[in-house]
């Protein structure tokens, strides 16, 4: 238990004080490595098929929002990838052709699944249950008012 400050003791110089300061700059270089992690992975992603990147990219932002504004800030003027996490910040929009291809890949994820695994009626019951749940969440979403 951290000892109490001298009555009259500058709070700045406190052991309790550093510590946390000390800590709240680990976990801001911890957000900023994981966000830089996630938006390599999302680059990646621009040349590997089926990896997605706007999803990394959508991950990305609140880790720069909790340790680089100036990063966040990069991300939702980008070109490519702001218009559609402006979107989701703002009203959790996704884009119509989005909601069709994420739909599209569950239904081929789910064909490849059943023929290869070959999985029990009480498994692939459950793998469908969870897709289509996904499926009605993503189609359940707004489209963004300038993509519609």
């Amino acid at each position: 238990m951290p000892a109490l400050a001298e009555p009259g003791a500058d709070p700045g110089t406190e052991p309790a004080a550093e510590a946390l300061l000390r800590r709240g700059r680990v976990a801001r270089s911890g957000w900023l490595v994981l966000g830089l992690l996630l938006v390599a992975v999302g680059f990646v992603g621009i040349f590997v098929p089926l990896l997605p990147t706007t999803d990394f990219m959508l991950l990305a932002l609140p880790c720069f929002a909790r340790s680089s504004p100036r990063l966040e800030a990069w991300l939702l003027n980008h070109p490519r990838f702001g218009p559609s996490l402006r979107a989701w910040r703002a009203t959790g929009a996704v884009p119509r052709h989005a909601k069709i291809a994420a739909c599209i890949g569950m239904m081929a994820g789910y064909g490849l699944f059943w023929l290869h695994v070959q999985p029990g009626l009480g498994f692939a019951l459950a793998v469908a249950v969870g897709m289509l749940a996904s499926a009605i969440w993503i189609i359940r979403r707004p489209v963004p008012e300038d993509k519609a």
